[in-house]
C-alpha cells in the first residue's frame, strides 16, 4: 500500500498522529499517549507511537524509521517534544540532530518539567514550530496524564448509571442493572482507560462487584481495584477477594481487627491503614497514596455516600452520567447521599465547565468536566 498522501492538510496529518497516539491506550501510563508522523514533500516516510514498555518515545522511533529522509522533513506529533532527560534522551535534541525542518504539535506538554521548553529549544535551533492544531482533541486524549502531572494526584472520573429521577439503585434486589448493555460496554472502555477503579464497602456489600477490565483489550498493568473500608468489613468470600491477584487495595482505619487484616493479606489483598476523621477516610489521602504508585487515573464506581464525599472533597475532575429512560421513585437510592448544608455541594451546587451528550442504545450519557486540568497552577 502506498504511503503517498500529498493531498492531506495539516489537520489531517495531525489526525494521523492522534490516531497513532490512541493505540497506546492503557499501554503508556504513567507516560502520556504520543504519536508521531514524519512527512517529506507531502509524503509520509515514517510513523510511530509510544508504549511505556517500549521505552523510546514516539518521535525517536519515527525518526529512526525515517533515517536520512527525516532531513528537511516535517514532524507531526500530538504533544510537545520533551526537553528533559528521563528514561530516554530528550526528543527535542533527537529532532534537531535528525535535521527536521519543521515541527507541528497539537498541544504543549502539561508536565511542568517541559511545558513550553521543548518548543523553545526547537525554535532556538532554527526549526519552525507550529502549535495548536487539533488542540482540543489532544487535550482530551491525555487529560489523565495532565491531571496527574499538574495536580499531584490521579485524575478522577466519577461514573454513575442512573434513572431520570437521579436514582442509582432500587430497594428491590431484583433490579440490579439500570442502564443498557450498550452503556455497560462503554463503562468497560472507561475502565480500560483507567489505572484504577474505586468503590466503597457499601457497594461491595450490596452488589458483590468484580470491578475488572472486561474490554478484552491489552493493558500494560492490571486495573487496580480500590475499596474504601474504614471498618475492614470486606467479606473473605466476596468476588473481589476471591479474584485478588496483587491488584486489590483496601484502605481502612487504624483500629481494625488484625486477624481480619491477616486473612485478607493471605489471600493477596493489600491493606493500607489511614487515619480517620469523623469515622471517614480522607479521599485526598487515598489519592495521594495512589499517585505515589504512579496511578494517573481513577474511575469512581461507588454508591451515594462515596459519590457525595468525592464531590464535597473537590477531587472529581470529570463525570460520566449514564441515564436510562426509567423512574424508580422517591424510596430508591439517590446518586448523592444527604450532605450537610455547609458543604459546597449542598449550599452552592456544582457547575460543569463543559459537557457532551452521547447515546448508548436507549440511554443517553452526559460527559462533563468540573475542572480544566491544563489551566491554573500546578500542585
Amino acid at each position: 500500500m502506498s504511503l503517498k498522501t500529498a493531498t492531506r492538510t495539516e489537520h489531517e496529518w495531525m489526525d494521523v498522529a492522534l490516531e497513532l497516539a490512541a493505540q497506546g491506550e492503557a499501554l503508556t501510563s504513567p507516560n502520556p499517549m504520543v504519536g508521531a508522523v514524519v512527512v517529506r514533500e507531502g509524503e509520509e516516510v515514517a510513523r510511530a507511537f509510544h508504549t511505556y514498555d517500549g521505552v523510546k518515545h514516539a518521535e525517536a522511533l519515527a525518526l529512526e524509521a525515517a533515517g536520512a529522509a527525516a532531513r528537511g522533513a516535517t514532524l507531526y506529533t500530538n504533544l510537545e517534544p520533551c526537553s528533559h532527560q528521563g528514561r530516554t534522551l530528550p526528543c527535542a535534541e533527537a529532532i534537531i540532530a535528525a535535521g527536521v525542518r519543521r515541527v507541528v504539535a497539537a498541544v504543549a506538554d502539561p508536565n511542568p518539567q517541559v511545558n513550553g521548553r521543548g518548543f523553545e529549544r526547537l525554535r532556538a535551533a532554527g526549526l519552525e514550530v507550529v502549535a495548536g492544531i487539533r488542540e482540543e482533541e489532544a487535550r482530551q486524549l491525555n487529560e489523565s496524564f495532565a491531571g496527574w502531572a499538574r495536580l499531584g494526584r490521579p485524575y478522577v472520573t466519577l461514573k454513575a448509571g442512573l434513572t431520570l429521577d437521579a436514582k442509582i439503585a432500587s430497594n428491590d434486589e431484583g433490579h440490579r442493572w439500570i442502564t443498557s448493555d450498550e452503556s455497560r460496554a462503554r463503562v468497560q472502555q472507561l475502565r480500560h482507560q483507567s489505572d484504577a477503579v474505586l468503590t466503597g464497602i457499601g457497594t461491595v456489600l450490596a452488589d458483590d462487584p468484580l470491578l475488572t477490565d472486561r474490554s478484552g483489550r491489552p493493558r500494560r498493568r492490571p486495573l487496580v481495584r480500590v475499596v474504601l473500608d474504614a471498618g475492614l468489613r470486606l467479606p473473605l468470600d466476596s468476588q473481589l477477594v476471591r479474584s485478588a491477584a496483587n491488584d486489590l487495595l483496601v484502605f481502612c482505619g487504624e483500629d481494625v481487627w488484625m486477624g481480619k487484616r491477616e486473612k485478607l493479606e493471605e489471600r493477596g489483598v493489600e491493606v493500607i491503614e489511614l487515619k480517620e476523621a469523623g469515622g471517614r477516610l480522607s479521599l485526598l489521602a487515598v489519592l495521594k497514596k495512589l499517585a505515589a504508585r504512579q496511578i494517573t487515573s481513577v474511575l469512581v464506581e461507588a454508591g451515594s455516600h462515596v459519590n457525595a464525599s468525592a464531590l464535597e472533597t473537590g477531587v472529581v475532575d470529570k463525570v460520566w452520567l449514564f441515564y436510562a429512560p426509567r423512574l424508580l421513585g422517591p424510596d430508591a437510592v439517590p446518586l448523592l447521599a444527604s450532605t450537610s448544608y455547609e458543604s459546597p455541594v449542598a449550599s452552592h451546587g456544582l457547575s460543569l465547565l463543559s459537557y457532551r451528550f452521547h447515546r448508548f442504545g436507549p440511554d443517553f450519557a452526559v460527559e462533563g468536566y468540573l475542572r480544566d486540568v491544563y489551566a491554573g497552577p500546578c500542585a
